[in-house]
């Protein structure tokens, strides 16, 4: 038990230190290549990051820890964010971490995995979306949005089934 509750623990404090992390990262570093000469706002690959974080912190922590971890996201989004993006950050973090949870919660019982890739899915479309339209007025580096956080999703899968085969191996 001790090492579940310390593993949620970290899992959630790394998921909340994505978010004061991403919207530096948009503030002081502009737009980053993400592949194929797409460019998106250099928060991307931490947004990414932030829902895979969501989705292993639930795992570990449990629902009400994330719900709780996601209304501290919120608020440190806003108080946190450049008074320009503050808005744009919050509620496009808020919307997409909701929808996250929302898809994650029924499709857990058919595997992690699955239910990473689809929750993922809906929240970097939502994030993506409501970001770069309330920030910048403009859907300019939706692609770019898109692939970087299609990235953060894709190498975490990798990472957890590379992970769970290995465990696999181990037991045998």
């Amino acid at each position: 038990m001790k090492a579940s509750v310390t593993a949620g623990s970290v899992a959630l404090i790394a998921y909340i230190a994505t978010i004061p992390a991403a919207n530096l990262a948009v503030t002081h570093l502009g737009a980053v290549p993400v592949g194929f000469g797409y460019l998106a706002p250099a928060g991307v690959y931490l947004v990414g990051l932030a829902l895979v974080l969501r989705d292993l912190s639930r795992e570990a922590a449990g629902r009400l820890a994330v719900l709780g971890a996601i209304a501290a996201g919120i608020v440190i989004s806003y108080v946190l964010a450049d008074p320009d993006l503050a808005v744009a950050s919050t509620v496009a973090f808020a919307v997409a971490e909701l929808a996250d949870f929302v898809v994650y919660e029924p499709l857990r019982q058919r595997g992690l995995l699955i239910a990473m890739v689809a929750s993922n899915a809906i929240g970097i479309i939502c994030d993506s979306l409501l970001f770069l339209q309330l920030a910048f007025g403009s859907l300019e580096y939706l692609s770019g949005q898109i692939l970087g956080k299609v990235w953060m999703t894709l190498a975490a899968v990798a990472i957890l089934a590379l992970l769970r085969r290995r465990r696999r191996r181990v037991a045998l």
